[in-house]
């Protein structure tokens, strides 16, 4: 479904990726993981046709991307700025179907579908600055799965929210996996969450960013939030995670601010890759 082959990408002086190169499979959901500042999430503006990077290709279902390609979506961690504040929450979900060649009514249905999927349907009348962060967050990815892309892209999209409302999105995100034709590329800084939603982890290094390793998820298909995260398979690859991005993470990134923690996956605080 997407290959990423010798991508390079650099901001003035700074260079950010350096000769990355993977592909993804259909109906994979990979997580990427990595120390503050290397280049994740330039990564996925690059993949997503935003930035044009200065070396390296990009291919989609066999095309090169070019431009902001057909048949894919994003879901960014600010969900505040991605919501459209004088639309309703049904008319935020709509908006992006404009694309497909649906009528009022169809755009109606997948919407109404598509809020029912993230457990909003009677949020549908509301206004995105009457919804909590948790829920205005699932208008987001409620509008990308309405939109069936054939990839999703999603930068830290559960970074801004509480731990809770995190591992009922991470849930939600296991059966979008489960339920769709979606491929699924996942960028976050917390690893507990790269093992436990993933089919396989790939861990960058820092700036220049680069792959360091390409690691299989093997845990089993239903997983569940407690006893999926007692499994030594899970605690194994946690581990060995963890200790990638311990060795390759800054002790201080650039601000003054600290490196994610290996050892939680959290970030201490975040800042964007």
């Amino acid at each position: 479904m997407l290959e990423v082959i010798g991508l390079s990408h650099a901001y003035d002086d700074h260079a950010a990726l350096a000769g990355i190169s993977f592909d993804v499979r259909a109906r994979e959901l990979v997580s990427v993981v990595g120390p503050s500042g290397c280049g994740k999430s330039t990564l996925l503006r690059a993949i997503a046709g935003l930035i044009r990077p200065a070396a390296g290709e990009i291919r989609l279902a066999g095309r090169p991307v070019s431009g902001i390609p057909a048949g894919l979506a994003v879901v960014f961690q600010d969900y505040s700025r991605s919501l459209l504040p004088w639309m309703s929450v049904r008319d935020n979900v709509m908006f992006p179907l404009r694309r497909r060649a649906l009528g009022r009514a169809g755009r109606r249905r997948a919407a109404d579908a598509a809020l029912a999927e993230v457990g909003l349907a009677e949020a549908a009348g509301r206004f995105p600055w009457q919804l909590s962060g948790g829920m205005q967050q699932r208008v987001a990815i409620a509008r990308a799965l309405a939109y069936r892309p054939s990839l999703l892209l999603m930068d830290e999209p559960f970074g801004s929210v509480d731990a809770q409302t995190r591992e009922d999105l991470e849930d939600l995100l296991l059966r979008v996996r489960a339920d769709t034709d979606m491929t699924i590329l996942l960028v976050t800084h917390d690893i507990d969450e790269s093992v436990y939603v993933g089919d396989r982890i790939l861990v960058m290094g820092r700036a220049p960013g680069r792959v360091l390793a390409d690691l299989a998820v093997d845990l089993p298909t239903a997983r569940d939030r407690i006893e999926t995260r007692e499994l030594p398979a899970f605690i194994r690859l946690r581990s060995a995670v963890g200790r990638l991005v311990r060795d390759n993470a800054p002790g201080l990134v650039a601000g003054g601010r600290s490196a994610p923690d290996a050892r939680s996956g959290h970030p201490q605080p975040d800042r964007p890759g």
